[in-house]
């Protein structure tokens, strides 16, 4: 994936179909901020998301955008989060187990286009930085829990931090490793 606004390149762990983009303007944040879509399906059914959102400064006078810590959905299922230095990017990344919701609104695009999103855990990686003081960056990528080849438990006890273990810890594990690396393969562009 290639951005220009901010220069920067993204290596995305899968092929991903552009299903939706849209912007919104900030004027309390000073920003304007551009999102994208992306999923890769299976027989019209969701196997990974990813979106990427782009916030803009707008006012050159406002000062710098920052990026603020990313917070788990809650802190009794396993979650692991952390500062990533790599180059001229530094930022904070959270990986976690969450589940999707179909009847979101900002997925409609993608049940509009005949794509079932299954209403069940997925595992959620974030990543949010700053780029010299007038981007922030949220990269956000999910993958249904059913896709790594493993029979995973629906049970949100078997996902508790103190209690992960098995199948449903191989499958944490395998996707924060792809996660990693491909907030790894970010090169930032000189502009």
């Amino acid at each position: 994936m290639v951005s220009l606004k901010p220069p920067f390149t993204l290596t995305l762990p899968s092929e991903f179909n552009l299903v939706d983009s849209f912007s919104q303007e900030n004027p309390g944040m000073n920003s304007l901020t551009r999102a994208y879509l992306l999923v890769r399906d299976k027989e019209k059914k969701v196997e990974e998301m990813f979106i990427l959102q782009v916030a803009d400064k707008i006012n050159p006078g406002a000062g710098p955008m920052t990026a603020p810590p990313l917070k788990p959905y809650t802190e009794t299922r396993m979650y692991s989060k952390g500062r990533i230095k790599q180059g001229e990017v530094e930022g904070n990344h959270l990986t976690q187990l969450m589940a999707w919701n179909p009847n979101a609104p900002s997925l409609q695009a993608v049940v509009k286009k005949g794509i079932t999103i299954p209403s069940h855990w997925a595992l959620q990686g974030q990543f949010l930085f700053a780029y010299h003081g007038a981007h922030v960056i949220l990269i956000r990528y999910s993958r249904d829990v059913h896709t790594f080849g493993l029979k995973i438990s629906e049970e949100e006890k078997a996902w508790e931090k103190g209690s992960i273990s098995g199948n449903e810890k191989k499958a944490y594990d395998m996707f924060q490793k792809r996660f990693l690396e491909m907030i790894g393969s970010i090169q930032v562009k000189n502009s």
